[in-house]
């Protein structure tokens, strides 16, 4: 069986995200979960939606580290190594008169003004008066490092987006504040302490009520990736927890943006984001890597897809500013001719698309070198909002003025008699496909006869096979 983890790495810079996961299939559980020493994931949004949210950016440089995610969905999934890999069996292993004053106090969340109910370990009387059924499966949210000995808010907007759209689920809250709220390394070292509590905690359930482990999921975020990790690796016996997500970032700024990923994952279940596996960040933004054949692709945060793969992944994908967070990618490839002999030139263009839903108009074109000769040139395009299937392509070449002049001096040394063309650049096709459907589409120029483009103009591009269909 596999686990699988994602490790993303969000940098947060004016008014775009940017990251990268990297997916990890094993074998095997690996019982220390360091998870600080694993890769790298880009998020970018590609439109900021207010002059607030602008400036908000704006004073943000770097976000954090993210997304962890390992599934785990049968029984067998960890096997292997057990407590002695983290410490010996008389560190972590508790009598029975130790395990009722836990340090964690194990809260069921409901959605009633109670709010939550405390489960206490080998009372069987407190699973009763907190209604908890053990024939649902079980969401563990366990929280991180704590500044001020409080629960944080992302805590109850998880939990209440768990049972808002998994009404037939137990979700409990490990609070681990009394060890949480120390000095950060004193925390570290905490973790596998509290990790052995939500282990007895679940084989004690298992034992008393007959819930299997293998319906449990741990949520754990910053430290508590951490925590779920070794709650994983000290659960005794040969079936192992069903699945384990690990949140966790290097730096505490910008609200805990990971955290809020995962939960747009579970409120717009309509809007999955996507992430495509690629190189590196450059490629990916050149729209290279678009491709979810043989498993290139997957979804991100909680309706993430189990995989078996041989080695790691680093997956990309770009992101709104807020929820929902899911942009739709595009590439365009456009083949440039230069007119110009042995002159590069950098111009700006922009794009309007028309689909069959909705338009998106003046969409700066992101190329990342000037054109020179006979090249195709490849980039991405992210939108806020689908489109649908895209009909219709504009394409400007924008800043009239300064290329005027630039035309000026051009025909200084190269002249050109009146009534003769003058140079410019020529753009035959452009090539579009779409990540989120996979859909292939090439657009030719809708004036078959001039397909020359220079400053100030603007060029409508249809579908290839609608404009030969016209013709004919």
């Amino acid at each position: 069986m596999f686990a699988c983890d994602i490790y993303p790495l969000f940098l947060r810079r004016e008014s775009s995200f940017t990251s990268f996961f990297n997916f990890h299939f094993t074998k095997q559980f690996v019982p220390n979960w360091n998870i600080s020493s694993k890769a790298k994931l880009e998020f970018s949004s590609a439109f900021p939606s207010s002059h607030s949210e602008k400036e908000e950016m704006k004073s943000l440089q770097l976000l954090s580290f993210l997304l962890l995610s390992c599934i785990i969905t049968t029984a067998n999934t960890y096997g292997g190594k057990k407590k002695e890999a983290l410490g010996s069996q008389s560190q972590h292993t508790r009598t029975k008169k130790d395990q009722q004053n836990l340090e964690t106090k194990f809260r069921l969340y409901t959605d009633t003004t109670e709010g939550v109910c405390q489960i206490f370990l080998n009372q069987l009387e407190t699973l009763e008066k907190c209604s908890f059924n053990a024939s649902l499966p079980l969401v563990m949210i366990v929280h991180g490092w704590s500044v001020d000995g409080m629960l944080e808010g992302w805590i109850w907007k998880m939990a209440a987006a768990l049972k808002s759209q998994h009404k037939q689920i137990n979700v409990v809250i490990a609070d681990w504040l009394t060890f949480a709220h120390q000095h950060y390394p004193i925390a570290v070292q905490n973790t596998r302490y509290i990790g052995q509590e939500i282990a007895d905690f679940l084989e004690w359930l298992e034992e008393s009520i007959q819930f299997s482990r293998s319906n449990a999921h741990l949520i754990g975020y910053s430290l508590g990736a951490h925590v779920s990790g070794f709650a994983g690796s000290y659960i005794s016996g040969t079936n192992k927890i069903g699945r384990i997500t690990g949140i966790t970032q290097t730096v505490k700024c910008a609200h805990e943006r990971s955290v809020h990923l995962f939960i747009d994952s579970l409120l717009h279940k309509d809007k999955q984001s996507t992430a495509y596996w690629c190189n590196d960040i450059n490629t990916f933004n050149k729209g290279m890597c678009l491709s979810c054949r043989k498993n290139r692709c997957n979804t991100l945060g909680y309706n993430i897809r189990e995989e078996r793969l041989p080695k790691s992944r680093q997956l990309f994908l770009k992101t709104r500013a807020h929820m929902p967070f899911k942009v739709y990618h595009y590439q365009f490839k456009i083949q440039f001719i230069n007119e110009i002999q042995d002159k590069q030139i950098d111009p700006t263009f922009t794009m309007s698309l028309t689909g069959t839903k909705e338009d998106a108009k003046n969409l700066p074109i992101p190329l990342f070198e000037g054109i020179n000769g006979n090249k195709t040139y490849s980039f991405l395009i992210t939108l806020d909002t689908d489109i649908g299937e895209l009909i219709m392509i504009k394409f400007k070449w924008e800043g009239a003025a300064v290329w005027e002049n630039i035309w000026d001096t051009v025909q200084t040394i190269i002249p050109w008699t009146k009534g003769t063309r003058r140079p410019g650049l020529i753009v035959k096709t452009i090539r579009v496909k779409a990540g989120e459907t996979q859909q292939k589409m090439t657009f030719c120029s809708q004036s078959i006869d001039n397909i020359h483009l220079h400053p100030a103009q603007e060029k409508t591009f249809v579908r290839c096979e609608d404009r030969f269909r016209k013709q004919n």
